[in-house]
């Protein structure tokens, strides 16, 4: 069997970061290298916890709910512990969005730096004990003032994202990031702890060939969804895929191109996803990759929420199939 060779100079995470910073604010204060930095190892932890959840009894539910009703897991707790633990040891943020708290939470004063930090923990943890891909999300803003936090900082638009990615524990462990000039992979290479540059100038091509939907909800959603699905089964039919962890099919549609849906249902008319946290960390990433992320009403970027855990309906992905529901959706709107 021949050796598998070492490569000597690896373009790990942490260097990328350092280089990008050196090309794109070379008089920058490296808080958000800083930040990217606390935000690794925050998914390094995580991903060795997942790993070992099942030998470390941390299955199951832990007996309370999270901000956006849901029962919260023992890994759910975890992850979000070391997700503002980290975060608060950066000295690059200011204030923090979780999915599991009610309200922001702000960094004490000595510790505060100039950054705003949403994030999704664990996302897809209903399907944690059964060893489906889970992740991370996170999107980064500028506080938009100087001096004393005031209400609402955290409530901005899309177009304020200064960093954005995510992390998927899947069959490996893997972070997709961008700071607005491109999006980039890293798988973590466990033999030396760093996640290495895999994926370079990730790209979602103009049209793919998969639609990724619950078609469980079929019967509640808006006639417009249901005609746009209908027509992806016919002439030369589009594959199905939905795994139900929104990492892993984000993921899946900006590797092979296609469709992500999360509509608007009966029961839940504002969409189900929560907007800072879910919808604009990866409208961010697809658009960076030259795909679409709308709410069929405007981009997904253009929101500027009113709440922490605003939600809203999305469909990204592939330009051509996203403009492509767009018209179904328009059509419907002028009948």
């Amino acid at each position: 069997m021949a050796q598998e060779t070492i490569d000597t100079n690896c373009m790990t995470l942490t260097r990328f970061i350092l280089a990008e910073q050196k090309k794109y604010a070379p008089h920058g204060t490296g808080d958000l290298t800083q930040l990217l930095s606390s935000l690794q190892s925050a998914c390094k932890a995580v991903s060795a916890a997942v790993r070992r959840a099942g030998i470390s009894q941390l299955f199951g539910v832990a007996g309370n709910t999270n901000a956006s009703g849901e029962e919260v897991k023992k890994l759910d707790v975890l992850a979000n512990d070391l997700f503002i633990n980290m975060l608060r040891s950066s000295y690059a943020a200011c204030l923090l969005v979780s999915e599991e708290n009610d309200n922001e939470i702000e960094v004490e004063t000595e510790r505060q730096g100039k950054y705003i930090v949403t994030f999704d923990p664990l996302d897809g943890s209903s399907n944690i004990d059964c060893l489906v891909s889970i992740g991370s999300i996170f999107s980064i803003f500028r506080k938009p003032h100087e001096g004393p936090l005031a209400p609402g900082d955290a409530l901005q638009s899309g177009r304020q994202i200064v960093a954005a990615g995510y992390a998927l524990y899947g069959s490996a462990t893997m972070m997709v990031i961008s700071t607005g000039h491109g999006v980039n992979g890293f798988m973590l290479d466990p033999s030396i702890g760093e996640f290495v540059l895999t994926d370079k100038n990730m790209t979602c091509k103009p049209r793919g060939k998969i639609y990724s939907i619950n078609e469980g909800y079929e019967e509640k959603w808006d006639p417009a969804i249901r005609e746009y699905v209908k027509s992806k089964k016919q002439g030369k039919a589009y594959g199905g895929r939905y795994i139900g962890s929104m990492v892993a099919d984000v993921h899946r549609t900006l590797k092979y191109g296609g469709i992500f849906m999360y509509p608007a249902t009966a029961d839940n008319p504002s969409g189900k996803l929560r907007v800072l946290y879910e919808c604009m960390p990866m409208a961010f990433i697809m658009e960076q990759a030259g795909g679409v992320a709308h709410t069929g009403e405007k981009p997904v970027l253009d929101i500027v929420p009113r709440k922490l855990h605003e939600r809203s309906p999305i469909y990204l992905g592939s330009k051509d199939d996203v403009e492509d529901l767009l018209d179904v959706i328009a059509k419907h709107k002028t009948a």
